[in-house]
């Protein structure tokens, strides 16, 4: 039988002087191994839910399909922890990509990126959406709100597909990525359009959470962490709008303020 999300464990639990044994909520770590067309391609360490529109999500950030009409077959053995994917055409040009280390040049637009598949995939955002900062902070609190897995165990990322008025899918995993990746294949799964879309986060917006939000193709960014330096440069080269620290009735506007609209 598949594993929960989260299993109880016996503790011992140091506090206010005293030293006792209790029992806390743990979070679930579980391997996917993603095989295409019967050759290993990847193994994700993850939250065992939503298998399916984390792999979808998974394999159209990194190029390896852009439609799911692209998959011939799919299937998942939970109890092995295989997922294998059967494609209308061969991945050779993803492979080799995969991973591998972009070298841009010293000037001009995605300078900034470390691998070829983010090169090749990442979107600069055309969103004319905006939002206001009530709205925002809303949106935060509506998704920590619903973080039931976070709130049982500390050990979980969140990660919401929003309109300015109202969270439309959350997802959870012990990765920041794959909680994106899910996101992604939610909306491939369920042709929902991502342009008029926001993404609210619950960790830091690193390198990676940004590239993986120019490849969903959204143009807001909201997070209670904060950006990396890094990711702040990515968002100003890709048209992206990152908010950081909305905590209480507060945050502040990395890249694109202009999406923020006080009104």
């Amino acid at each position: 039988m598949i594993k929960k999300i989260s299993v109880e464990q016996k503790i011992r639990k140091y506090t206010n002087g005293q030293l006792f044994d209790t029992v806390d909520d743990i979070v679930t770590e579980f391997p996917l191994t993603i095989f295409i067309n019967n050759q290993e391609f990847a193994t994700m360490v993850c939250t065992p839910a939503h298998f399916e529109e984390m792999v979808i999500g998974f394999l159209a950030s990194e190029g390896v399909i852009r439609f799911l009409d692209d998959i011939k077959a799919f299937t998942i053995d939970e109890h092995a922890g295989y997922a294998h994917v059967t494609l209308h055409a061969d991945v050779t040009t993803s492979q080799q990509y995969y991973s591998k280390r972009f070298i841009g040049s010293c000037c001009g637009k995605s300078r900034q990126f470390y691998f070829h598949n983010d090169a090749r995939t990442a979107k600069t955002a055309t969103t004319n959406l905006s939002i206001n900062p009530d709205q925002c902070i809303k949106l935060m609190n509506d998704m920590q709100k619903r973080s039931t897995v976070f709130q049982e165990t500390g050990g979980a990322h969140n990660a919401a597909l929003c309109t300015p008025e109202k969270i439309v899918v959350t997802r959870t995993d012990i990765g920041r990525h794959n909680a994106l990746d899910k996101l992604y294949g939610y909306s491939m799964m369920n042709q929902l359009s991502v342009r008029d879309k926001i993404i609210v986060f619950s960790g830091r917006i690193s390198s990676e959470v940004l590239v993986k939000a120019a490849k969903i193709g959204v143009g807001i960014v909201l997070s209670k962490s904060a950006p990396t330096d890094l990711a702040i440069n990515l968002a100003d080269d890709l048209n992206i709008t990152t908010v950081g620290f909305i905590r209480g009735q507060s945050f502040n506007i990395y890249s694109h303020p202009e999406r923020i609209i006080n009104g």
